[in-house]
C-alpha cells in the first residue's frame, strides 16, 4: 500500500476542547465530539465528519477548511510510537479521495484517535 500517493497529511499535537466557533460549520443534527490542536489551528471529529482547519499566511486570517465525511473512509491503520527515539504515532486513512496521513505528536493518544475513527466509520455500516 506504500505505492499509493498521499494527497495530504496533517499533524495533531494534543487533544483540546471542541472550539466554540466550529458550530458555524456544522449541519443540523451534527455536533463536535473531539478536537485536536494542529500546528496553527485544529482538527475536529464531529458525529458526521472530520473537519481540519488550516490557518494560512503570516497573519493566519486566511483559513482553509478540509471536510472528510466518514462515509468516504474505506480503511485505516494506526501505528503507535515505537519507543524512546520514535515519539510520533501515525494514522493512515484510505478514502474515496485518496490516501491521507495523520501524524500524532507525543501529546496525542493514537488509541483515542483509532477509537474515534472506528466509532465514526462503523456506526454508519
Amino acid at each position: 500500500m506504500d505505492s499509493i500517493p498521499t494527497i495530504t497529511s496533517w499533524t495533531l499535537q494534543q487533544e483540546i476542547p471542541v472550539p466554540d466557533d466550529i458550530t458555524d460549520l456544522l449541519v443540523e443534527g451534527e455536533r463536535g465530539v473531539a478536537a485536536f490542536k494542529t500546528f496553527r489551528d485544529s482538527a475536529v471529529f464531529t458525529t458526521k465528519r472530520l473537519i481540519v482547519r488550516d490557518a494560512q499566511g503570516v497573519t493566519g486570517k486566511k483559513v482553509e477548511i478540509y471536510s472528510l465525511p466518514y462515509s468516504s473512509i474505506f480503511m485505516w491503520s494506526s501505528e503507535n510510537a515505537g519507543g524512546f527515539l520514535d515519539v510520533n504515532s501515525e494514522l493512515e486513512l484510505w478514502t474515496k479521495a485518496g490516501h491521507i496521513k495523520v501524524l500524532l505528536k507525543k501529546g496525542a493518544d493514537i488509541r483515542r484517535l483509532d477509537s474515534l475513527i472506528a466509532w465514526a466509520v462503523l456506526q454508519g455500516s
